[in-house]
């Protein structure tokens, strides 16, 4: 499978890219209340969703730029946000142990374009989404790769999820318990029009995320098909949902990566694909421009 890479990338020291969209759901001011459970009740932490915006750990640690662009790009790609960025001074970094981030700022047709690699996987891809929306980021576009659920996607292949069918973890800290979680509006009409304009085949519809990369058995991608999904990354959902949280504007571009169709991984060396990447990349800098 491969992700938004949302699956991860290779490339950022893991095996695939992101998986990963919502910006529907908004702040609720009521805790969700789990579904019922066979037998004897039981207390699940995750599904404790606290609407308060205010943490122990606020986001707010990372103090706004003034002039930071309103604009951003989250891109899975490490390779091509470091040819992308070379030469450039990061203004900013997301801390993790394993390494910071940059956050750096480039230019398209004119308008400042925040750019940085989240890193894989819904916990780290959401901490520099929170970051860079502190920052002053509100209008923001993801690209990366993602594992087909539905067989005959060939590798490229443009899918824009309309919304993640949530298995991990993350986005149950922004939203309500719920199946799914939606990108916004205004993003998916955004990334429709360019991609349109541009003459770009692609394929609209659910994507799956989830959190375990060797979990992902023939029976939950059947379930998953069955669902109408129609690839699996490992972010989307939960950057739908801290998006919306956070009020700001989010969708993503995933391209068609590895195939977890069937009951073996065809891996289809689809991280070595850089053409399709970068102009993965290109397409998501014209949308976000856009908003």
């Amino acid at each position: 499978m491969i992700s938004s890479q949302p699956r991860g990338d290779k490339d950022d020291d893991a095996d695939r890219p992101g998986h990963g969209a919502t910006g529907s759901r908004g702040n609720t001011a009521a805790t969700s209340v789990p579904p019922p459970l066979a037998g004897p009740t039981v207390h699940v932490p995750l599904f404790e969703f606290d609407p308060s915006p205010d943490a122990v750990i606020n986001p707010s640690i990372h103090r706004p730029r003034l002039g930071f662009p309103r604009h951003a790009v989250m891109c899975w790609f490490g390779n091509v946000v470091r040819e992308r960025t070379a030469g450039i001074e990061p203004v900013h970094h997301v801390p993790f142990e394993h390494g910071d981030h940059a956050v750096c700022v480039i230019e398209h047709s004119g308008v400042p374009v925040a750019l940085v690699s989240p890193g894989v996987g819904a916990p780290a891809a959401v901490t520099s989404l929170e970051v860079v929306i502190a920052l002053g980021a509100s209008e923001i576009i993801g690209c990366g790769g993602a594992g087909i659920v539905k067989a005959g996607f060939d590798i490229g292949h443009v899918i824009v999820p309309t919304g993640a069918v949530r298995d991990e973890g993350t986005s149950y800290h922004y939203a309500p318990f719920d199946a799914e979680v939606a990108p916004h509006p205004r993003a998916l009409a955004a990334i429709d029009d360019v991609l349109t304009a541009a003459g770009v085949p692609h394929d609209r519809g659910l994507v799956w995320t989830t959190d375990a990369f060797f979990r992902e058995t023939s029976a939950k991608v059947a379930r998953r098909r069955e669902q109408g999904c129609l690839a699996v990354d490992m972010e989307a959902a939960a950057m739908f949902a801290c998006a919306s949280f956070r009020g700001a504007t989010y969708g993503q571009l995933l391209y068609a990566g590895d195939d977890v169709s069937a009951d073996e991984w065809d891996h289809r060396h689809w991280d070595k694909h850089q053409g399709v990447r970068d102009r993965l990349l290109d397409l998501a800098l014209d949308t976000v421009i856009r908003l």
